[in-house]
């Protein structure tokens, strides 16, 4: 498969989104933190904050909307989030839908799978179990019988759900499945977990569950000493993971196979993460689905996201992650417990992309953005070897380079990213303020040639001395502006207005729905220029302005 025909594949597929909307409204496991978002920027100035950007500051459990938990929620030794690679958790998969067949408290088995789908080595496994009904995006569930006439979506989603039977786990280690992911709170039963101790009057509703459909009490279906090695310890090891709170178009393609990209953020320190979901599936539905599969197993990856780590630097005066542990697995009897943290942090560190309502307060938050426009066909140009400290680069490089399409997704290389925070050549002062910057016709070249947004491996889409570090930093200042002097001939207030041109990539181009992504890395280093197919997956985040996420970039397989 060659480059375009990677394109091509890509374009012309069907992209399905099954990820839930996050919100503050989102319920969180039971027990743990909600979504907080509190603006401590706002453009003109915000109590407890400083003015320029609509700046948000967060707090937030990651087992909170559609999310990844990763091995070391239950077994500390194991690999972390930003360790494994992206083919781990994309690639085959198949949506059981056991929906008929489940109940309130009830077990999904490997005979209910096996009736309704092919399940094959090594496959993403969805569970389909029609619990995604509670979820809080979902109308109400009437029932005559409830109080106030409706389900208590709460306890259907995250404690009422079924799930697994006592050899589902075996049976999914056999098949060597890559990930089991489920439509409700938790691919372990409720009953199975804390929960069980916080309802413990649900607990004897499902116990009363279990043994009208097994004959046995909970202990004899699942002995927790042995559960808890099979759940804490083997299942981790053998590197199988479990994605919670699907939704979206998950119902579209129930019972049939499809290609899924499961796109955590890669957390170091935190062992579950918020994740956007996608499914591929071609177009024209008589297409042969093996041929297509095989096509997209040989289209490569390259992961363009930094680690996000307590170590990771902020842009100025924001504030960078703090965690928390909450949980620990030796903090509940049998061991079970989990590893679990509570996060704080604004969003501008790390890889992620800057939505329109961080400069255009009638913009679109993150989550109101259609998944269809974070994706699309686009260029890498790498400019490092004209680029320097404080530098200026203009349409012209680009063009020179690249062949740019009208309507494409535009990532810049500079070379930056070999000073970000996990290089061996880090040097966060270079990084944060000395990278270079847009020409003051950079922007308006954009809109001419329908962008669709873009991307750079340096902390910022701007020119450093065109934002707030102009005045943190006067020294550097003046050493730009003597640069822009000998390469242009104008002092920098004569080249950049600063009514036209302070933060001249935010304030000119998102009102045009012209985003950017910041701080990409990774396998940007070896990347070289040519056009590729190109995906943010930022989470659903709906009253967010701005969020992390995976940037991934598309390409034949060498």
């Amino acid at each position: 498969m060659d480059r375009e025909t990677v394109i091509s594949t890509l374009s012309s597929a069907r992209w399905l989104d099954l990820t839930q909307p996050l919100s503050i409204f989102t319920p969180p496991w039971p027990g743990e933190m909600p979504l907080q978002v509190h603006f401590f920027k706002r453009l003109t100035g915000s109590f407890g904050g400083g003015q320029g950007a609509n700046g948000q500051l967060i707090e937030w459990s990651n087992n909170t909307g559609t999310h990844l938990v990763g091995p070391t929620a239950f077994h500390s030794g194991c690999r972390s989030i930003s360790d494994i690679p992206l083919e781990e958790l994309c690639g085959r998969a198949v949506v059981a839908d056991v929906s008929d067949a489940v109940e309130d408290y009830g077990f999904y088995t490997p005979g209910m799978i096996e009736e309704r789908v092919e399940v094959r080595e090594g496959d993403i496994l969805i569970v389909h179990t029609g619990y995604s009904r509670y979820a809080w995006d979902r109308p109400d569930c009437e029932n005559p019988e409830a109080q106030g006439g409706v389900e208590n979506k709460e306890f259907g989603y995250y404690v009422r759900h079924p799930g697994p039977s006592p050899d589902f786990y075996e049976w999914a280690l056999d098949k060597k499945l890559k990930v089991i992911g489920v439509d409700c709170g938790s691919a372990e039963h409720p009953m199975n977990t804390n929960i069980r101790f916080q309802h413990a009057r649900e607990f004897d509703k499902a116990r009363e569950v279990a043994k009208r459909l097994t004959g046995k009490d909970w202990e004899e279906l699942f002995p927790p000493e042995q559960y808890q090695r099979l759940t804490h310890q083997t299942l981790p090891k053998a590197g199988l993971l479990f994605a919670e709170g699907l939704g979206g178009d998950l119902g579209s393609i129930l019972n049939q196979r499809s290609w899924v990209l499961i796109q955590p953020v890669p957390f170091v320190e935190v062992e579950s993460a918020w994740c956007r979901i996608s499914a591929v599936v071609p177009e024209d539905p008589t297409t042969d689905l093996d041929a297509f599969h095989d096509g997209l197993d040989r289209i490569e990856m390259l992961d363009l996201t930094l680690p996000f780590s307590v170590r990771t630097p902020q842009w100025a005066n924001y504030e960078p992650l703090s965690i928390k542990y909450t949980k620990r697995v030796g903090g509940l009897d049998y061991g079970l417990g989990r590893n679990n943290a509570h996060c704080r942090a604004s969003f501008h560190l790390a890889t992620h992309m800057d939505g329109e309502k961080h400069f255009w307060a009638a913009g679109r938050t993150i989550g109101e953005v259609p998944l269809d426009y974070w994706h699309g066909p686009g260029v890498i140009v790498d400019i490092s070897d004209v680029v320097s400290d404080s530098s200026v680069y203009t349409p012209q490089m680009i063009e020179e380079r690249v062949d740019l399409r009208d309507g494409d997704i535009l990532l810049i290389k500079t070379g930056w990213h070999r000073f970000g925070w996990n290089s061996p050549d880090s040097d966060e002062f270079r990084y944060m303020i000395k990278h270079p910057g847009p020409s003051p016709d950079f922007s308006d070249w954009c809109v001419r040639r329908k962008i669709k947004w873009l991307g750079i491996d340096c902390v910022a889409m701007e020119h450093p001395m065109n934002t707030i570090q102009r005045i943190m930093h006067p020294k550097t200042f003046a050493e730009a502006d003597e640069k822009l002097r000998k390469q242009f001939g104008k002092d920098w207030d004569e080249m950049y207005p600063l009514d036209k041109y302070y933060q001249d990539m935010h304030l000119n181009l998102f009102p045009k729905a012209i985003v950017h992504a910041e701080n990409l890395g990774g396998a940007i280093a070896r990347a070289e220029s040519g056009r590729y197919y190109v995906g943010a997956f930022v989470q659903r985040g709906m009253e967010l302005a701005s969020c992390w996420g995976r940037f991934v970039a598309f390409r034949e397989r060498s």
